[in-house]
This record gives C-alpha cells, sequence and structure tokens, in this order.
C-alpha cells in the first residue's frame, strides 16, 4: 500500500493555483508599484530576507537587472538590528521578503530604509504582519497555512510576486506574458516521472545544484531543501563559478543537479555541464529544451521563469529522496517553521 502523501507534498502542489490568485488579486498593488516609482524617480532596489526568501530575493536581483539595468543590493538586517546604522537610501525601493513579515531584524531593517529615503514594500505572507503594517505597499502572498516546515508554495509564490513587481516597473511584454502562462506550466508539472534521480541522490553523500541568472537563485533554494528535508549535504552554486574551486570535488558519480532554461545562457550551461560529464559526474538536468540527461520540464515561454516550474518538479523529487533515505520530509530535525532572528 503506497504511502499518503507528506504535507510539503500536498502544499507544493497548492502552489499554481495560490499563484493565479495572488496575481488577480494583487494587480491593484502592482499598479500602484508602478505609478510610485515613475514618480519617485528609480534608482536602486535593496532587499532583506533570510533563508529561502533570501533565494527569492537572489532571483529577484537577477529577474530586475536583467530586464531593466536597475542594481538590487542585498542589505544585511543585521546593519540595522544589530549594528544600528543608518541608511542612505533616497531614491531606492526597499523590499522586504518574508513568510511571517514578523522576523525582529527584518522589520528594523524596513524602519531603518524608510528613514533612510526608501519607498518601502512588504512582499509577505502574513499580511496582517508587523513589516505589512508598517511598509508603503503590501503584496500579499496568499499562500495560506504551511503546515509542512519546508517552504514551497510560499517561495514559488514570493517568487511570482517578485516578477510581477519587475514587470510592473520595466514593462517587460515578454516577461509579463510567461508570467500570465506560469500557473499553468507549474500546474503541467504533475506526475511527470524522475527517471534514476531518486535512486543516485539517495545514494548519494554530497550534491551540486547549479544554474545561472535567475536560476541560480532557484540552486540556492533546491539546495536548501536537499539539507532540510533529505539530510543530503548540496551546495549551490552558478554554473559559472563551478568551473573554478568546486570542480575539484568532481569524479566518478558525483552527482550535479542544474536548472538550465531555455534563454541566453543555455549554449554555456550546456557546454558546462557535458564538461562535467567528462569528469565523471553524475548530471541531472532540468530544462524546457531537450540536452543530454535532462528531465525536459513544460515552459512558461520565457526562460527567465522556467527555472521556477522546474523547481516544483525538483520539490517532488526531493520529497521523493526524503522519503527514500528515511526522513519525514515535513519535519526535519533540528528545525522550526518559523526562526526570528535579532
Amino acid at each position: 500500500m503506497s504511502k499518503p502523501k507528506s504535507l510539503m507534498l500536498r502544499e507544493a502542489g497548492q502552489a499554481p493555483q495560490v499563484v493565479a490568485e495572488m496575481l488577480v488579486r494583487e494587480a491593484p498593488a502592482f499598479a500602484a508599484l508602478a505609478r510610485a516609482v515613475s514618480a519617485r524617480g528609480l534608482r536602486l532596489f535593496s532587499t532583506a530576507a533570510r533563508g529561502s526568501s533570501d533565494h527569492a530575493a537572489t532571483v529577484f536581483k537577477y529577474l530586475m537587472e536583467i530586464e531593466t539595468g536597475v542594481p538590487v543590493v542585498s542589505i544585511g538586517p543585521s546593519v540595522a538590528s544589530v549594528y544600528h546604522r543608518p541608511l542612505r537610501l533616497e531614491g531606492a525601493v526597499h523590499v522586504t521578503i518574508s513568510q511571517s513579515g514578523a522576523s525582529p531584524d527584518i522589520v528594523a531593517l524596513q524602519a531603518a530604509a524608510k528613514v533612510g529615503g526608501a519607498l518601502t514594500v512588504a512582499v509577505v505572507n502574513v499580511t496582517e504582519s508587523p513589516v505589512a503594517a508598517a511598509a508603503d505597499i503590501v503584496i500579499g502572498l496568499g499562500a495560506g497555512e504551511e503546515r509542512s516546515i519546508a517552504a514551497t508554495k510560499s517561495f514559488i509564490a514570493s517568487v511570482a510576486a517578485l516578477a510581477g513587481v519587475v514587470t510592473a516597473v520595466g514593462g517587460s511584454a515578454a516577461l509579463a506574458r510567461g508570467l500570465a502562462r506560469l500557473p499553468e506550466a507549474l500546474a503541467a508539472t504533475e506526475g511527470l516521472e524522475f527517471g534514476d534521480a531518486v535512486k543516485v541522490l539517495t545514494g548519494a553523500t554530497s550534491l551540486f545544484v547549479a544554474g545561472r541568472g535567475p536560476g541560480y537563485g532557484i540552486a540556492l533554494e533546491a539546495a536548501l531543501k536537499a539539507k532540510e528535508t533529505a539530510a543530503l549535504h548540496a551546495e549551490a552554486f552558478s554554473l559559472a563559478e563551478l568551473q573554478h574551486g568546486p570542480m575539484r570535488l568532481v569524479g566518478p558519480g558525483f552527482p550535479v543537479l542544474a536548472f538550465v532554461p531555455d534563454d541566453a545562457g543555455f549554449d554555456g550551461n550546456q557546454q558546462t555541464l557535458a564538461r562535467l560529464r567528462g569528469m565523471g559526474a553524475r548530471t541531472f538536468a532540468l530544462s524546457s529544451r531537450p540536452i543530454a540527461g535532462a528531465d525536459v520540464l513544460p515552459s512558461c515561454g520565457s526562460g527567465l521563469l522556467d527555472p521556477l516550474v522546474a523547481l516544483l518538479h525538483y520539490y517532488r523529487l526531493i520529497e521523493a529522496v526524503a522519503r527514500a533515505r528515511g526522513h519525514d520530509p515535513d519535519r526535519p530535525a533540528n528545525l522550526a517553521k518559523v526562526t526570528e532572528t535579532l
């Protein structure tokens, strides 16, 4: 008899609907942000986040910089909460990404950003939180409660919301079309096979996860999920950085999982994977284009957003690996759902 679905698996499967509803519900907030940015004269975005939310911020950085050329910087929350330093953010938009919106350090940083002249935007799941209450503009994820410790639907919704911010500010028609098709592409990952990835990763002791551009932020999230759900040591790298020092660890059978979307980096990424295979690595690629060793996945029509589609497939993969390794993906040892830091 098959085991019942984990909370992680069930919640991940809710992501397509959560994203579809969020994009419609928060359209007025995206429009308000576009007007505010236009009126103020934009020079910079800054972000504050922890854990998975910080990985979403990394995806946002690449999306914004690729689409608009406006730089995005990450500010360490401790700058405000521990070191009590003022910020100079005139002409900036400060974006806080959080599930709970309650951690004291990000609350303090948002307050410091506002005093420093920034327009503040909260991308949060709990819209009755301190971060949301104090922000100039609030974008609610609407993901509902996540009972599994591993964040899945809230992470996917966070990235989709941040892509909405980029679309509102940058006006990219191509990204807007991809975002509109995202829920459908996410839903189309249901039931896809994993090949022999479960078997290989179940027996692995370490794993490299790689991607470039927006895919790098997705790789960071994927590596975290391998550690927290499957107790599998994983490190995330840009496929460019992987060709430097980390390559020393690659040998016969070493597993490398890569997010390889159909974007400007495709050819170079494919060449890097071929080099890794030549060194004996066992490569697994998540892509919307057929390449050696790839699971071919649905596309939303935007290579910049397709790594997020692939991530939903990966969530299901790593959940299966966790179970095969004898772990409960919903209740990993030593972890709590909400961690508040100073």
